[in-house]
């Protein structure tokens, strides 16, 4: 076993697409960098959670939309072809190999040491490579830890023995079992329940609280998905909690869940998606001060405020900020520019919406559910702008109303809710539910980052007929006083 020592600007931890962004920011500012990873470049998303999810859903939600054209539907009325959709996954996965983001590391020029890396102190990373090698590795200006999250279990007795999947399990799966049970009702929840029903489990969804789906965006959207899943054929409970799970004789044999109202059910498997825990606990945070298994909480810079001399940041998921990967390589190219105007000594842009400030985070993180009806949300919702006291008017709008949503699916059922600020007259949140309206979520951020009066936004003319068009109607009947409050 061999020991080495190297130096760079910046050492970042972890090569998820927020680590990966951070060093091609920071070498693009002229910082030596070098990044660690001891899975696959690329990370989770890329491998186990956005890439293979949505090539899974994306059979299930072009077969839903197909059967909603006339003319069409006879021609998609069978089943799935399962082994094609796990072909198209894996095709989407890259195969679960990372030669493809190799390259495109060397192609900006970071460095990458393979291994499990830990801090060591300040400024010190240390990395135990495959071989049983040991690389110590020093950053002169910064160390950027973007390890992201792992899945949170709850405390069940046993649970582990019974073998629950992970969301890593559900989008590598090479199997679709007769019986799945879901545990949750978030995104990760909604969106199996999806695939795997229409792959042709039977789902049961154990959804521990009573206010539906999605709790975190609109009502009106989880009670859309929840009436479609329902309609799909989904078993969906609320107000039910796990209070235990056996699989007693072995892999094939099935689970035994036992629900907080003393019923038991039978599943194949069972998938737990019940939040997220960072990937802190093994990475020496001891060594700077730091609790081991915490979220790093950070300035808006990114960097970590409990670590004083401001050489340590923290970008991506293991923040808690935004757990989705677009907002996580939003944080590292602010993070980037950041790190590299403190190695200069160039003042920073950090007033609204500048260079180097953390906006987005906090005004407009972006979000599709590619459930089947589809959902998108950005910035404000009507909950958030109750609870911190923000006055809003809330226009709403049935996207079936649309022409552009009647040509797209005969018997279109979708909404639109749009939150404007009555002082400054700008869009501060926007949530869209209805087949296609994905596609409708840029324009919705745009509108909310370039803080456009509505005024102005009667110049922004949607072309007809298309969906697209629900921004004139939403616009028109604010013009007309249809709003509501909040």
């Amino acid at each position: 076993m061999n020991s080495t020592s190297r130096a760079y600007d910046v050492v970042v931890l972890g090569a998820g697409p927020a680590g990966e962004n951070l060093a091609e920011r920071t070498r693009a500012a002229g910082l030596s960098t070098v990044i660690v990873e001891n899975e696959l470049l690329g990370g989770e998303c890329s491998f186990w959670a956005c890439e293979p999810s949505k090539a899974l859903l994306r059979p299930v939600v072009a077969r839903a939309d197909a059967r909603r054209v006339p003319g069409l539907r006879a021609a998609v009325e069978g089943p799935l072809d399962v082994p094609a959709v796990f072909a198209y996954r894996d095709k989407m996965s890259a195969y679960w190999h990372d030669e493809d983001q190799v390259d495109w590391l060397n192609s900006v020029s970071v460095d990458l040491v393979r291994g499990y890396g830990r801090l060591d102190g300040p400024k010190q990373v240390v990395v135990q490579t495959p071989d049983g090698d040991t690389v110590r590795l020093t950053a002169r200006q910064a160390v950027g830890v973007c390890t992201g999250t792992i899945t949170a279990f709850p405390d069940l007795p046993g649970l582990a023995q019974a073998r629950p999947w992970t969301n890593r399990d559900a989008t590598a799966a090479r199997h679709v079992p007769e019986r799945l049970a879901v545990v949750g009702g978030g995104v990760v929840a909604v969106e199996m329940a999806t695939a795997f029903q229409a792959l042709g489990s039977r789902v049961t969804m154990l959804v521990r609280g009573s206010k539906g789906l999605l709790n975190r965006m609109e009502p009106f959207a989880g009670e859309m998905v929840a009436e479609s899943l329902r309609a799909a054929g989904v078993d969906l409970r609320f107000d039910t909690s796990v209070t235990g799970v056996v699989r007693e004789n072995g892999d094939d044999s099935p689970v035994r869940v036992t629900l907080s109202g003393g019923e038991t059910l039978e599943a194949d498997e069972i998938l737990f998606a019940t939040g997220r825990a960072p990937h802190t606990a093994d990475i020496g945070l001891e060594t700077v001060g730091l609790t081991p298994g915490d979220w790093l909480a950070v300035d808006d810079s990114y960097r970590v405020t409990d670590v004083g001399d401001g050489w340590l940041y923290a970008v991506g998921d293991v923040n808690h900020r935004a757990l989705m990967t677009h907002q996580g390589k939003y944080q590292a190219r602010i993070a980037g520019a950041v790190i590299g105007a403190r190695a200069k000594g160039e003042p920073l842009d950090d007033g609204r919406w500048g260079a180097h400030a953390s906006t987005a985070d906090s005004a407009a993180v972006p979000q599709v559910v590619f459930s089947e009806p589809e959902v998108t949300s950005v910035g404000l919702t009507t909950q958030e702008a109750e609870r911190t006291g923000r006055r809003v008017d809330v226009v709403d709008h049935e996207i079936g109303k649309v022409a552009g949503a009647l040509q797209y699916a005969e018997g279109y059922r979708g909404r639109a809710r749009v939150l404007i600020d009555p002082d400054l007259q700008t869009v501060v949140g926007v949530t869209f539910v209805g087949p296609g309206t994905q596609e409708l979520l840029y324009s919705a951020t745009v509108a909310i980052t370039s803080e456009v009066r509505v005024d102005r936004l009667w110049h922004a003319v949607p072309a007809f007929p298309t969906i697209s068009e629900v921004w004139l109607r939403v616009l028109e009947s604010y013009r007309d006083g249809r709003v509501g409050k909040a």
